[in-house]
């Protein structure tokens, strides 16, 4: 409208009279419409595929409002920042649909686009929701290019041949897309490991470097002896990843011929000192990597700040079977070998070494010795640094046995270092973990500090405690008298994360009893014989029709559907 008060606009009908601008914004809106108005529809796009069928049960009443009720997100935050008492529902998102795959429901077709949604921006809910979505979702993810991602990986699992059918896995596997065949190699390996090796050895030749190391890594389902003829041979392959992964998975494999090379390397560096007075520990490093070792997987340059001899010693140790070391050490088990002193301040590189053998070769009785007791010190553990290498010793143990030393570390250190602890016990936690996770928190609560410090913790209570602790918790979520030893307000905020606590777990036990509702009978096909045929109704305009298991709309009468009107396709413009 730019110097209409100097001279009035040509090129436009109807701006005669009254206030220029306001004249030329009347003509403009009148010419808008006639464009629209004018506009031609273009050809409509070919319909896709219908989408497939999904012979699973349909997700109980209560069990469908809960599940859209998480995807809609967490509660708003208040206006002070607090999270006050209200459950984080995002948080118990992946716990419901681990649920909800468990009892084999499948998502309704409604909620497929918010699922969609919610695995997009979080990796972490991906496995599970497409499992729940199953091959309705990666079909409806083949219309968006947003949820590709659906498509890469095991995602693509939805399309594939029974593992049983060789004529379709055969052609799937030299046809499909990638993430279609390392599915495919994953659900082949679960029902035949041979078959799935035979499938992968007929290719392995032609395919990419990157690929070749994506479907090395899929033989970690299901590996055994019978694979160390491949995995040898991969040994030679032209991809250091590739050699270095076929090195990973053999060194998993006590009898192989690659674990026995590394046992004979890692005893010729590490044995019983028998000239000194007390029995200890002589480490004599390796003085070369040499052409064999980086053949095995050694990798000969170290990473900043670590010498080259103790890089190798590292990487010898931890490939050698943990069995070659009693013999090695006078028939002494595990405990006594770790309990002996190192000399030459090797102990630390070399119990570290152990720790991810035993990792590696889910080894207990060596994970054992090396966590030691959970009274000791956490950094002066018999074998271990770390809490991080105690969590991965943590994870070779039975779970039972898991929770106990957890508890036990808990009751003697306290919770500030136990968290990445009970980040590897199974949920829920079992009673003993769970009472002294609890005794922890109400002991930080006398003492009168505030809960943030602990907010970790109580976040992982919140997901992973048992639901029925929920009654034994109430007593917690009273406000506490002050005193002038207790920071200011810290009764307040621990009265609010109990209640935060109870809360979750009731509404967790909510969620295991809708979804342990007696479900709706499954969508079945009518049967030719036994039902009658319907009347012709009208035929739907395309583009219109429900999807095949698309519940009626509520209220809807039952019969044929009005005959729904004229397709309208909607218009587009470069202002629109």
């Amino acid at each position: 409208m730019l110097g209409t008060d100097r001279r009035a606009p040509g090129g436009f009908a109807g701006t005669g009279g009254g206030e220029l601008p306001g004249a030329l914004l009347g003509a403009a809106a009148v010419h808008t419409v006639r464009r629209r108005a004018g506009l031609r529809p273009g050809p409509a796009a070919p319909l896709p595929e219908p989408a497939p069928a999904d012979p699973r049960g349909r997700l109980p009443e209560a069990a469908r409002r809960r599940l859209e009720q998480l995807l809609a997100g967490r509660a708003a935050p208040s206006p002070s920042g607090r999270r006050g008492a209200v459950p984080d529902l995002a948080e118990l998102l992946p716990q419901w649909l681990t649920l909800a795959n468990r009892h084999g429901f499948k998502a309704p077709s409604a909620v497929l686009p918010a699922l969609l949604d919610a695995a997009r921006a979080r990796t972490d809910l991906r496995p599970q929701a497409l499992r729940l979505a199953g091959a309705r979702g990666l079909w409806l993810a083949r219309q968006n290019p947003e949820w590709r991602f659906a498509l890469r990986g095991s995602g693509a699992g939805g399309f594939l041949p029974d593992p049983g059918d060789e004529k379709g896995v055969r052609a799937l596997w030299e046809e499909g897309l990638f993430a279609e065949r390392v599915a495919l190699l994953a659900a082949v390996r679960a029902e035949d490991p041979a078959a799935g090796l035979a499938l992968l050895a007929g290719t392995w030749s032609v395919e990419r470097a990157e690929d070749r190391l994506m479907f090395l890594d899929s033989l970690r389902g299901g590996l055994s002896d019978a694979d160390e003829e491949f995995l040898e041979a991969a040994l030679g392959d032209r991809s250091r990843n590739v050699r270095a992964t076929a090195a990973e998975l053999l060194s998993a494999l006590p009898r192989s011929a690659l674990a026995g090379r590394m046992a004979g390397r890692a005893v010729s560096c590490v044995g019983l000192d028998r000239t000194a007075r007390t029995p200890s520990v002589v480490v004599e490093a390796p003085h070369e990597c040499d052409a064999a070792m980086r053949r095995d997987g050694v990798v000969a340059t170290p990473p900043a700040g670590r010498g080259e001899r103790s890089w190798w010693l590292g990487q010898l140790v931890e490939a050698a079977p943990l069995s070659c070391w009693p013999p090695r050490f006078g028939g002494r088990g595990p405990e006594a070998i770790v309990a002996l002193p190192v000399g030459d301040d090797w102990q630390a590189e070399l119990h570290a070494a152990w720790c991810r053998a035993a990792v590696r070769q889910r080894d207990a009785a060596w994970s054992r010795a090396l966590l030691g007791a959970p009274s000791a010190p956490p950094a002066t553990g018999p074998g271990t640094s770390s809490l991080a290498e105690r969590a991965q010793l943590l994870s070779t143990l039975p779970p039972a046995e898991r929770a106990d030393w957890v508890a036990s570390f808990i009751a003697a250190h306290g919770l500030s270092e136990a968290f990445q602890l009970l980040g590897v016990c199974d949920v829920p936690w079992a009673a003993p973990l769970g009472e002294a996770v609890v005794d922890a928190l109400d002991i930080a609560r006398e003492a009168g500090s505030y809960p943030w410090s602990f907010s970790g913790v109580m976040g992982l209570a919140e997901r992973c405690l048992a639901p029925e602790s929920a009654r034994h918790l109430d007593a917690l979520t009273a406000r506490p008298d002050e005193t002038d030893e207790v920071a200011p307000g810290a009764g307040g905020y621990w009265s609010e994360a109990f209640q935060r606590l109870v809360s979750t777990l009731r509404l967790r036990a909510a969620m295991h009893a809708e979804l342990a509702e007696a479900p709706p009978a499954p969508d079945l096909p009518p049967k030719p014989d036994t039902e009658p045929v319907p009347e012709p109704g009208p035929v739907p305009e395309p583009g219109l029709s429900r999807t095949p298991d698309a519940p009626p709309v509520p209220g809807t009468p039952p019969g044929p559907s009005p005959s729904p009107g004229p397709a309208v396709t909607p218009y587009t413009s470069s202002g629109s």
